[in-house]
């Protein structure tokens, strides 16, 4: 296997790469009314092949229903910015920011899913998704 070491790689033993310090969650004020369903959609999205060091080009949608917090977007653009440059699969992508923001925010349930450029004739999509315990 070759090595591309011009490439950051995230790996299990280097989460640190990535961080949550920049998000920011801002407390939802819940009236009492129905829930609601929050979708935010980053359409150019970019990260890295952790095999070759070539550019990933795709779509993060993240879809929640707030528990006692939302995501100010100034922060999530922010931390979702820091994967430019780091080398990641797709399915441990998706997973990572899924588990950072439920860290961050403690949804009812959220799900995050990853609509990835053709490479090589073949389009990805991963989906993750979560659900506070009852």
């Amino acid at each position: 296997m070759k090595s591309y070491h011009h490439t950051i790689r995230y790996t299990m033993d280097k989460p640190d790469v990535v961080t949550t310090d920049m998000l920011d969650p801002i407390t939802y004020p819940d009236p009492g009314q129905r829930d609601v369903v929050v979708t935010i959609v980053q359409p150019e999205f970019t990260s890295v092949c952790p095999m070759t060091g070539l550019p990933d080009f795709g779509t993060i949608t993240i879809r929640y229903t707030p528990g006692a917090c939302i995501i100010e977007l100034k922060s999530l653009k922010y931390y979702l910015l820091q994967f430019r440059s780091v080398g990641v699969f797709y399915e441990n992508l998706c997973n990572r920011i899924l588990d950072d923001l439920v860290q961050v925010l403690t949804p009812k349930w959220m799900e995050v899913t990853g609509e990835f450029s053709a490479r090589g004739g073949l389009t990805t999509t991963v989906f993750a998704r979560y659900e506070r315990p009852s």
